[in-house]
């Protein structure tokens, strides 16, 4: 009984010493700058002839800095730092031959492609003359399939390769130093 007793003690103990310590998490990186809190994104320049790619990276830059959660978005007027990024290329390949019933095997559509884009970034302070992050290369790529409508499903394309880049650029800006 004395030894249950012990057992029981002891399992507490440990219980409390477990939800007194805390579990660990933090939202975002802790390497991030001291003196930068908010980040801005300025429109994205497109050098390629893919319609829309700027928005469409503008909008995932966005949507990866409010996952990371390191920095609040700001307007350009008020943030500490700001981001400009410009597309240099962009680049569309077949992976997988599609398969369809009804022509047998005489099926020439492509199933599957993967989408890739090129970008340059660097993250400005305004006022001051030296970037905080310097002009660097990311690349961004991810595959999509063709249903019925192909320029849909390829601008779905690129928004997925703007994501994985604006993820890619988020983690150059938050663990830079």
């Amino acid at each position: 009984m004395k030894s249950v007793y012990r057992y029981i003690t002891l399992l507490v103990s440990v219980a409390m010493i477990v939800a007194l310590s805390g579990c660990g998490y933090n939202i975002g990186y802790t390497t991030m700058h001291p003196d930068i809190k908010s980040i801005a994104i300025a429109p994205v320049t497109n050098d390629t002839v893919v319609y829309n790619a700027s928005s469409l990276v503008r909008g995932m830059l966005c949507e990866a800095f409010n996952v990371d959660g390191s920095m609040k978005l700001e307007d350009m007027t008020k943030a500490d730092c700001i981001v400009y990024c410009r597309i240099t290329q962009a680049t569309f390949s077949e992976v997988t031959r599609g398969s369809s019933r009804r022509y047998e095997d005489d099926d020439f559509r492509t199933g599957e492609w993967q989408a890739n884009l090129t970008a340059e970034f660097c993250v400005i302070i305004p006022g001051r003359k030296e970037p905080l992050v310097p002009l660097r290369s990311v690349t961004g790529s991810a595959y999509y399939q063709i249903q019925a409508d192909p320029t849909t499903n390829r601008m779905y394309g690129i928004q997925q390769a703007g994501y994985d880049m604006a993820k890619k650029i988020v983690t150059s800006i938050t663990e830079a130093w």
